[in-house]
């Protein structure tokens, strides 16, 4: 007979075994919730940049609708801001909305493009000429063909300073170079080069070809887009948040682009990883922004190849034993 008092045996190990139950319910509801946060985790990030990426566009299509030239660099680093938001945010946005996204940002670079050549002088590369048979100063002489003196000149008035622009235009069968304290966030131009070789060593804010034929380009990171049109038979490498090519053909891009590359009206395109490096590259990378491991290079949009599934023919990928390896 038990005394008075005494517990049955093994009573005392009820309370631990309650208390083990108790804690694997714990774990279990724990995971579950973690569960549960990690599948909210990419709605709250699409609803965020749902919230974020139409008012910022709003914002950014305001100050195009402007005249004023500072403007302009308030939108290029809003544009950008615009396009690494987009770029962080394919990981969980469906393709459709990707795409859409895409457009609008490409959209904006067109018009900020347009925009800034709208406000550039008509003869950004001229030369002035000396003045001709020019009366000394002083001497009252009228000038030829008139009977009165010629009125003291006016000094102009101080003009808006235009847009930050550097490059080269209507050149032939030349070796071309820019250091990195002459492109350092400008917008680099090349335009009506032929059979050149062009090296830019920095970090271009943005960077405009057009009319390239046989030429070949090497540049450093670009902070956002790089615009190619009409060029045939040249070769580009570079990075860049961008890529978006125009009217073009017969050319090979070694590239490093965060986004998918666009090309509209093109065909003969090849495509590579970028593969080109030079002495303090990896500074200009920081001065870019740009992801050094997020590289989409192989991933081409043909805005006028409509079958779903199927590639485009009118891009390719250069084969690794055609690829260049030594750029010296």
């Amino acid at each position: 007979m038990e005394a008075d008092g005494a517990l049955p045996e093994g009573t005392g190990r009820l309370p631990e075994r309650l208390q083990r139950r108790d804690q694997e319910r714990q774990r279990e509801l724990e995971q579950r919730k973690r569960q549960k946060d990690g599948q909210a985790v990419p709605e709250e990030q699409s609803a965020h940049f749902g919230a974020t990426f139409g008012p910022e566009k709003a914002a950014i299509e305001e100050l195009l609708s402007g005249s004023e030239p500072g403007l302009l660099e308030e939108v290029a680093g809003r544009l950008q801001g615009l396009q690494k938001l987009l770029n962080d945010s394919t990981m969980f946005l469906p393709p459709y909305h990707i795409r859409q996204a895409q457009e609008a940002v490409s959209r904006l670079q067109e018009a900020l493009e347009d925009k800034r050549q709208a406000l550039q002088p008509k003869k950004k590369f001229a030369f002035k000429s000396r003045k001709k048979d020019q009366a000394p100063a002083g001497s009252g002489a009228p000038a030829p063909g008139t009977g009165t003196p010629r009125p003291a000149a006016v000094k102009p008035r101080p003009q808006e300073p235009a847009p930050a622009l550097c490059g080269f235009q209507g050149l032939s069968s030349q070796v071309l170079f820019m250091e990195a304290a002459e492109i350092r966030q400008k917008d680099v131009l090349l335009s009506d080069l032929r059979d050149c070789t062009i090296t830019l060593r920095g970090c271009p804010g943005t960077l405009h070809v057009r009319g390239l034929h046989g030429c070949r380009l090497l540049c450093g990171p670009v902070s956002s887009s790089v615009f190619v049109d009409s060029c045939t038979g040249c070769l580009f490498t570079f990075p860049c948040q961008q890529l978006r090519t125009h009217s073009s053909s017969d050319c090979r891009f070694y590239l490093h682009v965060t986004c998918k590359a666009i090309i509209e009206d093109c065909t003969d395109l090849h495509f590579a990883p970028f593969t080109w490096s030079y002495e303090n590259i990896h500074k200009d990378y920081q001065v870019s922004g740009l992801d050094q491991a997020k590289n989409m290079w192989d991933l081409v949009d043909d805005f006028n190849w409509l079958v779903r599934g199927v590639q485009s023919p009118n891009w390719s990928i250069i084969p690794e034993g055609d690829r260049i390896t030594h750029w010296n």
